[in-house]
């Protein structure tokens, strides 16, 4: 199946036109069974987004009550003493979600998931993986890492961590039928979520990951923490293997810091060191895959036209 590459106007153009593409696969998904399944993703990319769905749902115009959802990922480490008070921090992308798109429905999804960051301890976490060195190691060619928990660790936090953090996210998308359509965004080197740059594709499930020095060091730059002692060390996140098992993967990116990453993704061959090029592959075993971009991050695309149709990627200009 081809991939199709849309571009924009604007940010504002961009959201409208992705909440009536979600809009039409949701109607579509309905009408041959009875719950549709969201993949969602946090971030700038796709809050305008949001907000046209939410008024699209308000209106009537999909059901909101047969929708349940699952996020690509999570913060382990946030402030808090507890649980409770680490999924209910402004930073959490759970809050996110409550405030960008879940509390603006006024009825509201079946079912909201986000993997279970929240409830590791990164204290308790980072003591475990140095007293217990041989229980697991690290895959990933450039700075962030996917912790890999071996089978059988000695360590029983650890060991509740690969069953029930991980191993458990991934068997409940499972058992509700795997994802209709997910919703990605697309970080600056081109990860998806917390699949970092150089993170290998196999098996990338659901991942523990140490992230490295510039997502911590961009995370006080932007704001979002004060300082670095403050900020998360390790994310959990779907991979982009599981991200792309979906029957259809939509990624919105806009402005000037996705024009490189996105532009490699489809002209370039398939690479770690760009996770999101991972749709190539998935494109060409049946994946049905969008691409909604701004007038910013298409334009090297678009100067790439007739190389990209001979790869079988459509563009439309709207």
């Amino acid at each position: 199946m081809a991939i199709k590459v849309i571009i924009t106007h604007n940010f504002k153009e961009l959201s409208k036109v992705a909440a009536e593409i979600v809009k039409e696969h949701i109607i579509q998904g309905l009408q041959n069974k009875e719950e549709y399944v969201l993949g969602l993703a946090t971030g700038n990319s796709p809050k305008g987004m949001y907000k046209i769905l939410a008024r699209i749902a308000n209106s009537g115009e999909i059901d909101s009550t047969r929708i349940r959802s699952f996020n690509l990922d999570e913060y382990v480490g946030l402030p808090g003493e507890n649980p409770q008070q680490r999924v209910l921090h402004p930073e959490s992308y759970c809050y996110f979600m409550i405030q960008e798109f879940f509390g603006l429905l006024d009825k509201k999804f079946i079912e909201t998931s986000l993997p279970y960051g929240c409830l590791i301890d990164q204290e308790q976490l980072v003591d475990e993986l140095k007293a217990h060195p041989e229980d697991w190691s690290e895959l990933g060619t450039d700075a962030g890492k996917s912790i890999l928990i071996k089978d059988n660790p000695a360590s029983e936090y650890l060991k509740w961590i690969r069953e029930t953090i991980l191993e458990g996210y991934a068997q409940k998308i499972s058992a509700a039928g795997g994802i209709d359509l997910h919703i990605i965004g697309v970080g600056g080197r081109g990860h998806v979520a917390f699949h970092e740059s150089g993170i290998p594709f196999e098996n990338s499930n659901v991942l523990l990951v140490k992230l490295d020095d510039n997502t911590v060091d961009n995370a006080v730059k932007d704001g979002h923490f004060t300082t670095k002692d403050e900020s998360p060390r390790y994310a959990i996140s779907m991979g982009a293997e599981l991200v792309y098992k979906a029957k259809a993967v939509l990624l919105l990116a806009n402005g000037e810091r996705k024009v490189e990453s996105v532009t490699k993704s489809l002209l370039n061959d398939p690479s770690p060191d760009i996770p999101i090029s991972y749709g190539q592959i998935y494109s060409k075993n049946g994946g049905n895959l969008t691409y909604i971009l701004d007038k910013i991050v298409g334009r090297e695309l678009l100067a790439k036209k007739e190389f990209l149709k001979k790869k079988g990627i459509e563009i439309e200009i709207i």
